[in-house]
């Protein structure tokens, strides 16, 4: 059976369906996805997909800003990438990202996330490459590092056009998990 895709602005997400998709994280991630991270991938776009048993998959594309030398970016900042236990290993993932790198594709500079260990196989198998410089974020007292997302954060040059990681990233400061 043919599993529909959906695209939508969390706008357009009636509050049942934006339940189904917190839901499904919950799940996807054993319990361990909290309010803050919810938080993170809300206000952009989400992919959902559906299969027989109801939401199946979702994704979500946030815009951050980044500062790349001397300029800010534009990134398309994936969030909440996450498949039901019982519909893995059935492509699913990477429908939900192949509809994300569309979007970012079209409307970002860069794209960017930070993987999970179980997520790592599937975005290095796509394409997006392992940010092998610096990380930091523009908190309230400054530019601070982000030692421990730089093992875990990768990037999907787009518009940008490829980056030199002897110069280091400094994204915008949002509460809880930077990153």
């Amino acid at each position: 059976m043919a599993t529909p895709l959906r695209t939508a602005h969390t706008a357009d997400l009636d509050p049942a369906e934006l339940r189904a998709a917190r839901a499904l994280l919950d799940e996807a991630f054993g319990g361990d996805y909290d309010d803050e991270e919810w938080e993170h991938g809300l206000g952009g776009m989400h992919v959902l997909l559906s299969d027989e048993r109801g939401l199946a998959a979702h994704g979500s594309v946030v815009q951050r800003r980044v500062r790349y030398r001397k300029r800010w970016l534009r990134v398309g900042y994936v969030e909440g990438v996450g498949v039901r236990p019982d519909a893995r290993r059935r492509g699913f993932g990477g429908r939900v990202m192949a509809e994300i790198e569309r979007i970012i594709d079209g409307a970002y500079d860069l794209g960017a996330l930070s993987a999970s260990d179980e997520g790592i196989p599937l975005y290095k198998a796509r394409g997006w490459q392992l940010w092998s410089g610096r990380l930091c974020a523009l908190g309230p007292h400054g530019v601070v590092r982000l030692r421990d997302e730089e093992d875990c954060t990768f990037v999907r040059p787009a518009a940008a056009g490829p980056l030199d990681p002897k110069h280091k990233l400094v994204f915008d400061w949002r509460d809880g998990d930077v990153l």
